[in-house]
């Protein structure tokens, strides 16, 4: 698997979105991705992850970020899976 460069910062973790210019924050939801929405999660949409690989593994859950007034917009996205570890 190719691994990629991260180019962003994390300056706050918050319980919604934030936007730092104005200070005014949006609550958000997280939900998972649906069929449709991968129709939009494309790279021609400026979204740089095949995020088609990770909905089709069925070892991992794909959740996006949205905004209550605007559910239609994601605003992120992440991709979780359960692994077993063994310890001996």
């Amino acid at each position: 698997m190719k691994k990629q460069a991260l180019d962003f910062i994390i300056d706050k973790l918050t319980d919604s979105i934030l936007n730092t210019i104005s200070g005014d924050s949006f609550q958000t939801e997280i939900s998972l991705v649906t069929k449709d929405d991968l129709k939009i999660i494309t790279k021609q949409n400026n979204w740089n992850f095949d995020w088609k690989i990770d909905y089709a593994d069925i070892n991992k859950d794909v959740y996006k970020v949205t905004i209550v007034s605007s559910p239609n917009v994601i605003q992120g996205l992440v991709s979780l899976s359960i692994k077993r570890i063994i310890l001996r």
